[in-house]
């Protein structure tokens, strides 16, 4: 597990996110942590990141993780990330790697799926099966690696798929839960905060539909000529 791709990329002068220079410690305890960043940067993605051996592996999921397990998500595999990145929320500036807004979408803990089982190996043979203990999702899950399309991508194509357990369903829970877990900001909010492009993060955020105004139609009030004109035919009939 390396930092060097993760730092080549980034001018730590300009960006505010972490260099990774801080030590981190490879933590031995079963449960390690756990982190969901919704990125309004090029397009909308999802970057999901798992601690393991002293960094966060991450995979970029563009449509966001399902409830559903019927749905399986396309996760390619991105450079690791140091494991402080995990508490990121901010504004990338525009022109530097990954430029725009971040926010932390969901975090917690993680759980290989088995306390016996060998994450490297499972890693290495592209079907990982953990448990996830956050403050949005939940239960069992599994990424598992793909051919993929292009020699770009050969051994970077992973699904992000929810097993089948009490906490599977058919919400769109991007949809149902926008804002984040830490702060309980939208992008839009991030974005203004951090003096980032408020425009481009809204287009991350729930768009509000606004309602046409039902206007009833206006009573045509009688012309002076017409009310005299009836006027004047009332009184014939009278004759």
């Amino acid at each position: 597990m390396t930092l060097a791709k993760y730092k080549e990329k980034r001018n730590f002068k300009v960006t505010p996110e972490p260099s990774g220079d801080a030590e981190a410690k490879k933590a031995t305890h079963p449960r390690l942590l756990y982190v969901i960043q919704k990125h309004r940067a090029t397009q909308l993605h999802y970057d999901f990141r798992l601690e393991f051996e002293g960094v966060l592996l991450s995979w970029a999921v563009p449509k966001g993780p399902s409830l559903d397990p019927s749905v399986k998500r396309l996760a390619m595999q991105v450079e690791d990330h140091p494991v402080d990145y995990g508490g990121f929320e901010g504004v990338i500036p525009e022109g530097e790697y990954g430029g725009g807004t971040v926010m932390v979408w969901d975090t917690g803990t993680w759980t290989p799926e088995s306390q016996s089982a060998d994450v490297a190996a499972a890693l290495k043979k592209g079907d990982l099966k953990f448990l996830l203990h956050g403050k949005k999702l939940h239960g069992s899950w599994v990424l598992v690696r793909t051919r993929g399309f292009g020699s770009s991508s050969a051994g970077k194509s992973w699904l992000l798929i929810k097993h089948r357990d009490e906490f599977a369903s058919t919400e769109d829970i991007a949809a149902t839960e926008p804002r984040s877990a830490v702060s309980k900001r939208l992008l839009v909010d991030i974005a203004r905060d951090g003096g980032g492009d408020v425009e481009k993060a809204a287009t991350g955020d729930p768009q509000t539909k606004q309602k046409a105004e039902t206007r009833k139609p206006a009573s045509k009030k009688p012309s002076v000529k017409s009310s005299a004109t009836q006027a004047k035919a009332t009184r014939g009939a009278k004759r």
